[in-house]
């Protein structure tokens, strides 16, 4: 089977793309709903043999190999509210367009296991994509909207939802989505977007 993620701790060349996963740093945050980025991000890591452990652009962050493509992995440690902090000061350093800098963040609108693609548009709620946009002054974003799922009742306090954990089986369907957006990443840094939004964006 092809190995789509190399294990090359240190490639070489430019960073051509940031892939960033958004969430909030601390253990009493660790494998929420709202910290999907983080969890999507360290799988990736995983599959290119990289530890994110460095502390640079105010945040954590390896340099990665994906898709034959080098590429920067990146959690902001900003809390999510202030994720364009991090990102812009690595888009700066690096020289990086938005279309270069892919973020993935949890949505509540999509039930775990479903995900969505886009290039570019609105927050949609998203407090750290807001932010992003804001700070940047484009929205020309490529990014992974992974499903969370929504409250079971809609009088559940928001905040509290995004911030609980996932059941084992709710779990076990987000971690699916999680390989098919490291799959999607893959294309995505070849210039193959459209490609991968055909194939595993979720209907409906």
């Amino acid at each position: 089977m092809l190995n789509l993620f190399p294990k090359k701790a240190e490639p070489s060349g430019p960073v051509e793309y940031l892939i960033v996963g958004l969430g909030n740093p601390g253990a009493q945050y660790e494998g929420t709903r709202h910290n999907a980025g983080f969890l999507a991000l360290d799988a990736l890591a995983e599959k290119c043999g990289v530890k994110i452990d460095r502390l640079k652009f105010k945040g954590l962050c390896a340099p990665a190999t994906v898709g034959g493509k080098k590429v920067l992995l990146l959690k902001p440690s900003t809390y999510m509210n202030l994720s364009g902090q991090s990102v812009t000061e690595a888009m700066r350093f690096y020289k990086l367009p938005p279309e270069h800098v892919i973020v993935i963040f949890d949505d509540i609108s999509f039930p775990p296991g479903k995900l969505r693609i886009r290039l570019r548009g609105s927050d949609g709620g998203q407090n750290g994509m807001k932010n992003i946009i804001y700070l940047s002054g484009s929205d020309a974003f490529p990014r992974i909207k992974l499903g969370t799922g929504d409250r079971p009742d809609r009088r559940y306090d928001l905040a509290d939802w995004v911030l609980s954990h996932f059941s084992e089986s709710d779990r076990k369907q987000f971690d699916e989505a999680v390989e098919n957006a490291c799959a999607a990443l893959e294309l995505m840094v070849q210039g193959r977007a459209d490609e991968a939004m055909n194939r595993y964006n979720s209907r409906g």
